[in-house]
């Protein structure tokens, strides 16, 4: 990270630390329940063979979209019914189920918020931050979701703080090697603004930027209570 990235670490408030945990196991989300952490990810690697069907799929069916909430004690069932039918959909449907079965488990939760869609334009272009206590994000095809390290945030310069000045232009960051970016197949547990603790803490992100001609397959879990 260059010193470029430095100078908004002194107009943090006070001494509050939140910290990234990168692991190659998934045991790593369980240090989403740590304090000083507000963004957990699972560096996972996919199957090559999902992401050619993939691939061939979004080409056929940009439009997918689906949102639905899962119960804990039907997901395989639940998944059979919702996700579409193609070459890939056994190894989709396997990956999808682990990770609602692994996020009900973690948050000790009956039932799930899903949500898979393909975008051919990014969904929030915007940095922000996400009311909720905690979100999982993957990016099962195309680029991932970009997001910045806590001390390295003019909080003072987001959403309305901005005055509609673009994020590369409105002082929130102080240049473009402070942004961080998943890896397509990473799985990232983002805390939220109403995590209890985590007020004024809630991790910075937004979609990858639009390229074009790709597509990305983005899933997200949140909270059902």
């Amino acid at each position: 990270m260059s010193n470029a990235c430095l100078a908004p670490a002194a107009e943090q408030r006070g001494a509050l630390l939140r910290v990234a945990s990168k692991g190659t196991s998934p045991v790593v989300l369980t240090d989403i329940y740590q304090d000083a952490v507000n963004i957990a990810i699972w560096q996972r690697k996919l199957p090559t063979e999902l992401l050619g069907s993939l691939q061939q799929y979004l080409q056929s069916n940009p439009r997918l979209s689906i949102t639905k909430t899962i119960e804990a004690e039907a997901i395989e069932q639940q998944l059979q019914e919702t996700l579409p039918d193609f070459p890939g959909n056994a190894l989709l449907q396997a990956k999808v189920a682990e990770l609602v079965e692994m996020f009900c488990c973690l948050f000790d939760l009956t039932r799930a918020g899903l949500r898979l869609k393909v975008l051919e334009h990014a969904m929030c272009p915007r940095f922000h931050v996400d009311r909720v206590p905690c979100r999982l994000v993957t990016t099962f095809y195309g680029a991932g979701t970009q997001w910045l390290p806590h001390q390295l945030v003019n909080r003072d310069r987001l959403g309305i703080k901005s005055q509609d000045l673009a994020d590369e232009q409105s002082g929130l960051y102080s240049g473009q090697d402070c942004i961080q970016v998943l890896a397509p197949g990473d799985v990232a547990l983002l805390k939220g603004e109403l995590w209890q603790g985590n007020e004024h803490a809630g991790l910075v992100h937004r979609s990858a930027p639009a390229s074009g001609t790709e597509k990305r397959l983005l899933m997200t879990l949140d909270f059902v209570f």
